[in-house]
């Protein structure tokens, strides 16, 4: 290993020893939807050689937050429906861990791309009646949560929505949102968690999520100018490989989207692959072009990356840091595009040591200093 990634990482791992829970929380967790199918398809996890039960791992290795996807009505998965969601935040409770559920609002990944409106839905074509469904669902999965003591203590109001949501497959529109509509759905969903949350008397946080700070920038300036204010926390996914912002510049995104409108700023997704190799026949989603000069993909690389990213986001003022899919590894079982997973080279369990946990845990228990 070159020298100057052993000191920087002991240099880091120095500075950064414990959590101290005096001041304002600061967020460090993953999403941990895949590992109920993970399990189910034979994987199993390892530190130091010991079997683990991952949510107790990820909780002893200090993770404090779970975040969790909910599709609507994905027929060609029994997994991230509510009751597959309800076991990962049972599970997640459990280790006295927060949540964050993720309304994905569709029945299969939303994203930048894509916002497909549910099948059950596709029917609506009046905006005010769409917005009803969506309130009336939003509520519906709350009580549901909530008669099972697990309702979340965060709330994403879409995945992803850079585009507008719930739109035709056939008719996908990108670019600019018509915000008439686009507000009017967001805010629908907005005022179920504030009304399901006021009639319950529990808090719960509401997060508006965009893919990359660049984009953040003008998305949330046009949904202020639209009258989409009422949330708590900015969500932003930050994959180097796919933004314009270098590891350096993200704080200043955070500083000018937490003092602009004056809300948390948390990141809700990013990763960092360990290594380049392909362990099955599913092609990996980070690739060389995910890798950054200063970060090899390497396991202490993925370590240093996490330490670095989480200061910075830390000292400009941010909420948090989930990691995204750090249990999704190699298994026998098929996504909609392979067989296998197209994330084990970014997971945090080493494919080549029966995934035994990898150094990026550590990332957990660091104390980042403001």
């Amino acid at each position: 290993m070159k020298d100057w990634l052993k000191k920087s990482i002991v240099t880091l791992c120095t500075l950064f020893a414990m959590h101290s829970w005096a001041e304002k929380p600061f967020y460090v967790g993953a999403d941990l939807s895949y590992v109920n199918e993970m399990e189910d398809c034979g994987a199993t996890y390892y530190d130091k050689g010991k079997k683990q039960d991952p949510f107790v791992l990820f909780a002893k290795k200090s993770a404090d937050i779970v975040r969790v996807r909910l599709w609507h009505d994905a027929d060609w998965t029994k997994y991230s429906d509510l009751a597959d969601v309800s076991k990962t935040l049972q599970r997640a409770k459990e280790n006295k861990m927060k949540t964050l559920l993720d309304f994905h609002y569709s029945d299969t990944w939303t994203d930048p791309e894509k916002q497909f409106i549910p099948k059950a839905w596709a029917h609506i074509t009046d905006t005010n009646e769409l917005a009803r469904a969506l309130y009336d669902y939003t509520t519906a999965t709350l009580a549901a949560l909530d008669a099972k003591n697990l309702l979340p203590d965060m709330v994403q109001i879409g995945n992803e929505t850079n585009i507008e949501i719930l739109q035709q497959e056939k008719s996908i529109v990108h670019g600019i949102p018509n915000w008439q509509r686009n507000a009017a759905l967001l805010n629908s969903g907005i005022k179920a968690v504030r009304d399901y949350s006021k009639k319950s008397n529990k808090p719960i946080q509401i997060v508006l999520h965009i893919a990359q700070p660049e984009n953040a920038l003008w998305w949330f300036k046009q949904a202020s100018e639209h009258g989409v204010s009422d949330y708590d926390i900015i969500g932003l996914s930050y994959y180097p490989q796919w933004s314009t912002y270098k590891l350096p510049e993200l704080p200043d995104a955070i500083k000018e989207l937490k003092n602009t409108y004056h809300k948390d700023v948390m990141i809700v997704e990013t990763a960092y692959p360990w290594t380049l190799e392909n362990f099955d026949k599913a092609g990996n989603v980070l690739d060389k072009k995910a890798v950054q000069p200063e970060y090899p993909a390497s396991a202490k690389g993925q370590l240093l990356y996490l330490l670095t990213l989480t200061q910075l986001v830390k000292a400009s003022g941010g909420l948090g840091v989930i990691y995204w899919e750090p249990a999704w590894v190699s298994t026998r079982c098929k996504t909609l595009w392979g067989k296998g997973s197209h994330w084990e080279n970014a997971s945090f369990f080493d494919a080549t040591r029966h995934n035994n946990a990898l150094p990026a845990f550590l990332f957990f228990a660091a104390d980042y200093t403001e």
